[in-house]
């Protein structure tokens, strides 16, 4: 398919134009015209570029792009080296961030809520970001964290106490400790995320909600994977996951 065939069905399936965001959504860096092998990956990294390169991927789909608000302008130093990698191989780079969190059936959210058996899910929140829903079986804090292990491979940080019974649950993938007091006030009886922060255990002995530190990395691999299968049934395009393993 043509490169802006798979920009503009991009940004009509993942609704960017609806999002207010910290980085631009759709295409970052241009490269060919013609795109047949598709790369995903959670972040444009150096070692992530390399390995799609050698692939011998067209473009490259990640959730964490570049060009942050905020963040110095200047192509120097790894920026430059990133950007030269892709237009010395004519590799494009597209970028979905919040879109990708919030969508309701490839998203990050909607995709590990769906492996935690978490039922009436719903989106609340700024931006629609946050998710709250039930477990079909109460579990002890203690147990949800195994079993959110299970399902990230990745040994989750838990504030509380592990006998507590869990039914209700909010999440949002990535670095959301700062909705925690947002989900608390939801009624819910934990909040999953993927990072922490100090006051967070604060909260949680104060209000007696559980907080699930379950790792940024660890909570973003589902939604751009998702989205790479999809493309890969929807235009028959070759599509692989690259994935840099991350401890944060």
């Amino acid at each position: 398919m043509q490169l802006h065939e798979l920009r503009d069905y991009n940004a009509s399936l993942l609704q960017t134009q609806l999002f207010k965001d910290y980085c631009p959504n759709g295409i970052q860096i241009e490269g060919r015209a013609q795109v047949s092998r598709i790369a995903t990956a959670v972040t444009a990294s150096q070692a992530v570029l390399d390995a799609a390169m050698a692939w011998g991927a067209d473009a490259i789909l990640v959730h964490h792009g570049y060009f942050w608000r905020n963040e110095e302008a200047a192509i120097v130093g790894i920026k430059k080296r990133r950007i030269a990698s892709l237009l010395r191989h004519d590799v494009s780079l597209l970028a979905y961030h919040l879109p990708l969190d919030a969508h309701l059936n490839l998203g990050n959210n909607a995709q590990l809520g769906r492996l935690l058996n978490i039922t009436a899910m719903r989106q609340f929140g700024e931006q629609n970001i946050m998710w709250q829903g039930e477990l079909t079986t109460p579990l002890s804090l203690a147990d949800f964290g195994v079993k959110i292990a299970g399902v990230l491979h990745r040994t989750p940080l838990l504030l509380g106490d592990g006998g507590k019974q869990i039914r209700r649950v909010a999440w949002c993938s990535g670095g959301a400790q700062g909705y925690f007091e947002a989900a608390i006030a939801e009624g819910v009886d934990a909040y999953v995320t993927g990072e922490v922060s100090e006051q967070c255990f604060h909260l949680a002995e104060e209000h007696g909600v559980a907080f699930i530190a379950a790792g940024h990395h660890a909570t973003e691999r589902l939604g751009i994977q998702a989205l790479g299968t999809h493309l890969a049934a929807q235009f028959g395009l070759q599509h692989r996951f690259f994935d840099q393993e991350n401890p944060v």
